[in-house]
């Protein structure tokens, strides 16, 4: 049952990669062009991220941030490295279209967990490392709850639940739930790098 599931699943996703690849097309040109004019090259963003079993690979998003000066690669630069045209691509999620070649790879999955950057392994806890049971996603249960509104407990909370009562019927709703999100672009975090905070190595310190 749950290898037809996991069939179903991966025909699913590249009928939507090539689907969404053709479709989307036109506006990927722009964009890119855009980010070449307004940051240079590279116009890709390539950045390692953890997949099935905890195994990383490399995702790919449209750039939307200047590159880092010296000293100034941590995150709580972000805000200033990132410009009005990457809020624009992050708010309407067009910066994630190159993603849809990860989909086709296989390396992602249309709904699951969202894949966190590598360094992130050492602070899951308990029943959070459950994520990596399955492909990560490009969209998932704890982005229709909110997007990067939730807090990292309660998102990650939400993973662990999503992977534990994973059916294809479910997918198929947050699919659904999710196209009005990203219309509306409900859900984005309004501060100064329009993404939710990194997740701190120590919990307990967490906000």
């Amino acid at each position: 049952m749950r290898r037809g599931a996991d069939a179903a699943r991966r025909v699913a996703d590249v009928g939507v990669a090539v689907v969404g690849l053709a479709v989307t097309a036109p506006v990927l040109t722009i964009a890119s062009g855009a980010v070449r004019l307004a940051l240079g090259p590279p116009v890709l963003f390539r950045q390692r991220r953890l997949g099935r079993g905890g195994r990383p690979f490399w995702i790919l998003k449209l750039r939307t941030m200047h590159h880092a000066a010296d000293g100034r690669g941590s995150a709580e630069f972000d805000g200033e490295r990132l410009t009005r045209l990457g809020r624009f691509l992050r708010a309407t999620s067009i910066d994630e279209l190159p993603s849809l070649v990860n989909l086709m790879r296989g390396e992602l999955t249309l709904v699951g967990p969202r894949p966190l950057p590598v360094h992130y392994w050492q602070r899951f806890r308990g029943d959070e490392y459950a994520r990596f049971e399955v492909k990560p996603g490009i969209t998932g249960l704890a982005q229709v709850s909110g997007r990067n509104t939730v807090d990292w407990t309660d998102r990650l909370a939400i993973d662990a639940r999503y992977v534990r009562e994973r059916t294809v019927l479910g997918d198929l709703r947050i699919v659904a739930r999710t196209v009005p999100l990203v219309l509306r672009r409900a859900g984005v975090v309004g501060g100064p790098s329009g993404t939710m905070h990194p997740l701190p190595p120590d919990r307990d310190a967490s906000a």
